[in-house]
């Protein structure tokens, strides 16, 4: 006894792993202490546990880390680049005058989420197959209409994701595995399709890009020829983007490629200054190219045997999904939707909010987005925390990536790469989950945007996918 007396009359440095009040009492004492944040591995669950376990089996691990090197080098040799635009029906694998494509994982009409279900009518009115919410609510109830989640389609959406048949769409290719992606014009923050808004406000918005703005576009980029995203992207970057929530220097970057040859389409001068304003006066135009990018990017792991990478995350407001590159593109492992943690525009709350949406986080799926906040310090001004909070979430995606990346790299890390290949192996492992930085949608339809902030993907969604592999791959 006296041994342990003479031990606590010393002054002490604690080490606290766990339970985090031990560490609060030691810092209220004066104590100096550091909290490591320990959990057991998948969170105790032995049979979770198991698993892991038997992926790490020496002649499993091997093929495992071969195949993970292997899908690392191929999205870091990805070379993507804006090719030019085109409507959802003329380019969308598989798209119909009937097709109603959406963000996140398999959804039928009955589960989908509020702001999902407002859109989906705001769409069909806008084909003109409703002519108001009550016919568009019948209709998507009617099973006349085809749903499907934008991934299956080589297709991203934000929030919703709804893409219908006569949406004018960007067409990126990542030119080093000739593989093309598209995702529909971003339309601007608040009151917007994407956010559920249905109004006629909102269709006389879409109905404008379609017959005024995509035609200048296009004939746009017609002129200028094929620009490198990747590039664009790295730039940014360095400017204080991270390309999910904060896009105002590529958003700058990019007109800057096509003012001039904007101004030099055929069009009437006046149709010219409404389509580059349109724009230049939205910050999140480069939102809807960063995604296709990642998409074009992350889709060609999906053919690699043995691959942990989480090849794509995905929500719908009712459901997260991921899907592991090597158990192919066709098996989602889902779980609920979790709430945003954020800041609210005036006006709304917690109460207000949807659970997470959209196929958005495929930028943080590429090293982007959530995974850069670092680079991008303004973002803790829109969804919320501090400067250090947004260099802290990027220095702990290290722990759960394979590599880093070659040409998305942080400035306040000394340049270092942006943490690059989420390993399923790692996530279960460690605890840590992806972080993602992203906007709140209201739960109801109509209302649109009610703020922003930071997100995970459910525990469960990684602990279903990491039983599938040993499954599949222990008796290989």
């Amino acid at each position: 006894m006296s041994k342990v007396n003479e031990l606590f009359n010393k002054k002490l440095a604690v080490v606290n792993f766990g339970i985090e009040s031990f560490y609060h009492d030691q810092v209220h004492q004066n104590n100096p202490a550091v909290h490591v944040d320990w959990k057991p591995v998948a969170g105790g669950d032995k049979k979770v546990a198991g698993c892991l376990m038997q992926l790490k089996k020496p002649e499993l691990l091997e093929k495992i880390e071969k195949a993970n090197q292997e899908a690392l080098q191929r999205i870091l040799s990805a070379q993507p680049v804006l090719a030019g635009l085109s409507t959802a029906g003329e380019s969308i694998p598989g798209m119909t005058e009937t097709t109603i494509l959406h963000a996140g994982p398999p959804v039928t009409w009955e589960r989908m989420s509020g702001p999902q279900k407002g859109a989906v009518m705001g769409g069909l009115i806008y084909e003109g197959l409703a002519k108001d919410l009550k016919e568009a609510e019948e209709l998507a109830a009617s099973g006349k209409i085809t749903f499907d989640p934008c991934h299956h389609h080589h297709t991203v959406g934000p929030m919703g994701g709804i893409v219908t048949y006569h949406m004018p769409v960007w067409r990126i290719v990542n030119k080093a595995f000739d593989y093309e992606a598209f995702c529909t014009l971003n339309e601007g923050l608040g009151k917007v399709l994407r956010f559920g808004a249905c109004d006629q406000e909102v269709i006389d918005r879409l109905n404008r890009m379609q017959n005024e703005f995509y035609p200048v576009y296009k004939e746009a980029l017609e002129l200028h020829g094929e620009i490198d995203m990747k590039v664009l992207i790295a730039q940014a970057l360095q400017m204080g983007d991270e390309c999910h929530n904060r896009n105002k220097a590529a958003t700058s970057l990019l007109l800057r490629e096509i003012a001039t040859d904007i101004y030099n389409t055929h069009f009437p001068k006046e149709q010219q200054e409404a389509a580059f304003r349109f724009l230049n006066d939205n910050d999140h135009t480069f939102l809807n190219l960063s995604m296709p990018v990642c998409k074009a990017t992350m889709d060609p792991i999906f053919d690699i045997p043995y691959c942990t990478l989480v090849a794509t995350m995905s929500r719908n407001g009712t459901d997260f999904g991921i899907r592991i590159a090597g158990l192919g593109q066709d098996e989602w492992f889902t779980a609920p939707a979790e709430m945003v943690k954020g800041l609210y525009f005036p006006g709304f709350s917690d109460e207000d909010a949807n659970p997470d949406l959209g196929d958005s986080c495929i930028t943080e799926t590429t090293g982007i987005g959530g995974f850069c906040m670092a680079a991008s310090p303004a973002i803790v001004q829109f969804v919320g925390g501090q400067v250090q909070d947004a260099i802290n979430y990027s220095t702990q995606m290290y722990e759960i990536t394979v590599g880093e990346g070659n040409a998305y790299k942080i400035p306040s890390l000394d340049f270092r790469g942006s943490a690059t290949g989420i390993d399923l192996m790692k996530v279960i492992e460690t605890g840590i989950r992806p972080i993602i930085n992203t906007g709140i949608a209201h739960k109801n339809y109509g209302v649109g945007q009610v703020g922003a902030g930071l997100v995970h993907p459910p525990e469960d969604c990684f602990k279903k996918a990491v039983t599938a592999c040993a499954e599949k791959w222990s008796n290989g």
